[in-house]
């Protein structure tokens, strides 16, 4: 079996061994590899991966959707409202919803191109000043106007907790938010922590170096 694929399926293992209430999605965090990194798992039958960055995606996956349609394409990264429309056109998943301008310009660009893409707003839990996000103050309204007011459907809600600390406490404050807004789904959890996200209810787990190993320089 090749490498990438016995790690991904070591990981699938680790995960159904908790066995978790919701099934998990584990999203093949794909950024900085080639398409010959990748396909071994494509060939496996693995369906979601993710990237960072727009125009890289674009790039990699363009030829590839075509040729392999199920595959579902997450857009985890800091995503600018100029990139919403090409983001649109290719993405399935974003996962970094995080400002009002970026909303609007999403909304817009799904009616025009007649996609509707699925959506976790980012919640900048830890309060931290250099991370984006909502404020869990304003997580509220900011949810409905993007339900009520622009028609965005929303999973549910994503994080990254604050590094060198404890991953867990952030991970149940956020499935507690996600059940205040009756929402189904979490984004949470990364190679080195999904153990504990899924613990805590996470359905969507980004994971990237535990899969493909080190990552390639861009």
């Amino acid at each position: 079996m090749n490498t990438i694929v016995d790690s991904f399926e070591k990981i699938k293992l680790k995960i159904s061994s908790l066995k978790p209430v919701k099934p998990v999605n584990i999203i093949a965090v794909s950024k900085t590899f080639t398409l010959d990194h990748i396909n071994p798992l494509i060939k496996h039958g693995h369906l979601h991966f993710g990237e960072n960055k727009v125009q890289e995606a674009i790039a990699k996956w363009s030829d590839s959707k075509k040729e392999n349609p199920t595959i579902q394409l997450h857009m985890i990264g800091k995503l600018q409202s100029n990139k919403a429309k090409d983001a649109v056109k290719l993405f399935d998943y974003i996962h970094s919803l995080d400002n009002q301008k970026l909303a609007d310009a999403l909304s817009k660009h799904q009616l025009n191109l007649n996609k509707k893409l699925n959506y976790f707003i980012q919640v900048n839990i830890g309060n931290e000043i250099q991370k984006t996000g909502i404020p869990v103050s304003e997580l509220e309204a900011f949810y409905n106007y993007c339900v009520n007011e622009i028609n965005l459907k929303i999973l549910g809600l994503m994080i990254i907790p604050p590094v060198n600390e404890n991953a867990e406490k952030y991970f149940k404050s956020l499935a507690e938010l996600n059940k205040t807004l009756a929402l189904e789904h979490t984004s949470m959890g990364m190679s080195s922590d999904y153990m504990e996200a899924v613990k805590c209810g996470s359905t969507f787990v980004r994971i990237g170096s535990s899969i493909f190993g080190s990552r390639l320089k861009p």
